[in-house]
């Protein structure tokens, strides 16, 4: 399973990437304008620090516009992913962006259906928002169920990217589910190696150690 990172803080996507655990990164309006920096500035250097796929997103609402903002964004880098409403428009967007070998992520995605109409139109990857669901009582990784299970039964090669997650608990269970990628915030990502009784192992070895006055 691939890990993107959903942020524009160049320096946390940085540490992660040093580490290794960077595979592409998504972004949209909202999380760039807390950045108060120039958009296509914030995507370029965030391009520098990963060689998978940066979902940057268009703001136009008709298919013309979408699909004129896609082909200026993709000239930024060329792992840059151009991202999608899923609306009819967004759809006729991704369909033509697709044809011209564009990388597209079709977001906001809230149903099955939804998902199978990305994936007809040759959406590279499709975000269901599993978080989103989960707060108003439907069951976002059910989703991730479902369209793993279509796309398979298919096989189309869109790849499902799970979005929206806000707990250690989400990755796990995308990971069972088989989601191909999960999008997560910094925080979340670091979360997956804490562990109680690995921090009290630790701490116990080395105070083991210590007392053999040996060193390394």
């Amino acid at each position: 399973m691939k890990f993107f990172i959903d942020s524009a803080d160049l320096d946390a996507i940085a540490e992660l990437a040093d580490i290794g655990l960077v595979d592409g990164v998504t972004t949209n309006p909202s999380i760039i304008a807390k950045s108060g920096r120039d958009f296509k500035e914030v995507i370029a250097e965030i391009c520098k620090l990963t060689d998978g796929h940066v979902s940057a997103e268009v703001v136009g609402t008709d298919a013309e516009d979408m699909i004129r903002e896609g082909r200026i964004l993709r000239k930024i880098a060329d792992n840059v992913c151009v991202k999608l409403p899923l609306t009819m428009a967004g759809l006729k967007a991704c369909n033509q962006l697709s044809s011209e070998n564009i990388p597209t992520n079709v977001t906001l995605c809230f149903s099955a259906n939804q998902a199978l109409l990305a994936a007809k139109v040759g959406a590279t990857y499709i975000s269901p928002f599993i978080g989103r669901l989960d707060d108003i009582t439907l069951d976002g990784m059910e989703l991730i169920e479902d369209i793993r299970t279509i796309y398979d039964n298919f096989g189309y090669e869109t790849e499902v990217l799970a979005a929206s997650i806000r707990s250690v608990n989400h990755v796990k269970e995308c990971a069972l589910v088989g989601a191909d990628v999960i999008t997560a915030p910094p925080k979340v990502v670091k979360s997956l190696a804490d562990h109680v009784l690995t921090d009290k192992g630790l701490a116990a070895f080395l105070k083991d150690w210590e007392a053999t006055g040996q060193s390394i």
